[in-house]
């Protein structure tokens, strides 16, 4: 198991390669913990959240089985998907963090897509 000075090196090094290439665009990053799920839209720029979901929300919350499923990470992807789409923002880097692209994260990334989102 990495060690938690691994996994915040690694997650710096994703972030400066997708700020490198971002041109301007907003960042959806993800975070997963065993239990739950959580997806933000970040403005680098100014600093501040454009739109955000997560699993622990109340009206996801009570229509899932669990927070820490793929169906739970769709659901969280087209939620905010459609935040972002209130927001006026159609176009994104996706910042995986230090996660693998496989299972929760990929689902989120497949919702999110299917929602609207262009990365």
């Amino acid at each position: 198991m990495a060690s938690k000075e691994t996994t915040q090196r690694r997650a710096q090094r994703i972030r400066r390669q997708i700020k490198a290439v971002a041109n301007g665009r907003l960042r959806l990053s993800v975070y997963r913990s065993s239990k739950n799920i959580h997806a933000q839209i970040i403005d680098d720029a100014k600093g501040h959240t454009v739109a955000s979901a997560s699993s622990l929300e109340k009206d996801l919350k009570g229509s899932l089985k669990t927070g820490a499923d793929t169906a739970a990470a769709a659901a969280v992807g087209k939620l905010v998907a459609e935040r972002a789409a209130k927001a006026g923002v159609t176009e994104v880097v996706f910042d995986r963090g230090p996660y693998i692209y496989h299972g929760r994260v990929k689902a989120l990334a497949d919702a999110a897509r299917e929602a609207g989102l262009s990365f």
